[in-house]
């Protein structure tokens, strides 16, 4: 990487302050990807990956990462200060946001959007009992997004609010087809309807039920012999992924899986129309294009990450989501760099 001078003085800076000391529980797709996004952030150094899998089978992103056993992560209470939990909403963090939040400074991706209040009061009682910090459902849908939401709503308050997701893989829906009897590898797309966009972009407002916004495109490797009817059945009734959509799945072999359906890109946009000043029509827009959803997801978090730390040190504990932190928090540069290059 070839640095400007005023980078190198930047990252000289740097070296000297304390670095944010990290650890990664859970390595598949967000644990990979989080695991390259702090290679990337000067003042934060992986302490060490956690995970259930065989520490055999475990083959590191960047050479000199240790991998350790998930049941290990206690004995480093005193050399982590926050650990990013990168398991799934489905039945990861559930369980684990709220046992590890007694123990360390958190920060996780929890999406189940109907259940966010829920997990947030579980968190939330056990970071307190710790005097911790737990930053919930970042990432970037919840997360950014949701903060993008908030944001529109404020400055148009006489208006509608649309989120249109896609094309693109959901990582927490493929999850939780996976967590199926019988599912072997799964893919799960969503496709927002093209009519539905076009319509919000006019300014109409219109009143759009929830299957008429999005379309869900699964494809399931099966194991052998399993009730393919079954299986179908459960994806398509599954409360708060799929029974509110007009869902298709297909099945198919896991040598087409890793042809076809092997990359994960995402994006979405965030929309709000609303008038303001009298009569005047105004239109907000935030979308986002991404490569490869869960390595932005991963960057998201490390960037709370690093806010969760901030706040810790400021005497801070509990829960907090997106709308509690300030972006400065975020940010690698300091606060006087902040106005002089971004205000």
């Amino acid at each position: 990487m070839i640095l400007s001078r005023k980078n190198e003085i930047h990252f000289e800076r740097l070296k000297v302050e304390k670095k944010i000391r990290v650890g990664v529980i859970g390595y598949g797709n967000i644990g990979k990807g989080v695991e390259l996004a702090l290679a990337q952030n000067p003042d934060m150094n992986l302490v060490g990956i956690f995970t259930r899998r065989s520490l055999a089978d475990v083959v590191p992103k960047i050479a000199n990462s240790r991998v350790f056993g998930i049941s290990e992560v206690e004995k480093f209470v005193d050399d982590i200060d926050v650990v990013i939990l990168c398991g799934g909403s489905a039945t990861d963090l559930p369980e684990q946001g709220p046992q590890f939040a007694r123990l360390f400074n958190t920060v996780d991706s929890y999406d189940t959007h109907a259940k966010i209040p829920e997990y947030f009061g579980a968190v939330d009682s056990a970071a307190k009992k710790g005097g911790k910090i737990s930053v919930i459902s970042t990432g970037w849908d919840p997360g950014l997004f949701s903060l993008l939401r908030v944001i529109e709503e404020a400055v148009l308050p006489q208006g509608e609010s649309y989120t249109f997701w896609g094309p693109g893989v959901s990582q927490g829906h493929s999850d939780a087809i996976r967590r199926i009897d019988g599912v072997k590898d799964a893919r799960q797309y969503t496709i927002p309807v093209e009519s539905a966009v076009d319509a919000v972009r006019t300014g109409e407002q219109p009143e759009l039920a929830t299957r008429e916004k999005h379309l869900r495109d699964c494809y399931v490797v099966a194991a052998e012999g399993k009730d393919l009817k079954r299986i179908e059945e459960e994806i398509k009734t599954m409360p708060n992924y799929f029974s509110d959509y007009d869902t298709k799945v297909t099945f198919i072999s896991p040598e087409e899986m890793k042809a076809k359906h092997s990359e994960m890109p995402h994006g979405g946009f965030v929309m709000r129309t609303g008038v303001a000043g009298g009569n005047n029509k105004h239109v907000i827009e935030f979308a986002l294009k991404l490569e490869d959803n869960p390595a932005f997801t991963a960057s998201a978090l490390v960037a709370y990450a690093r806010a969760a730390c901030r706040m810790f040190r400021e005497g801070q504990s509990g829960a907090k989501t997106v709308f509690d932190i300030a972006p400065a928090y975020m940010s690698v540069k300091s606060p006087e760099e902040l106005r002089k290059t971004m205000l």
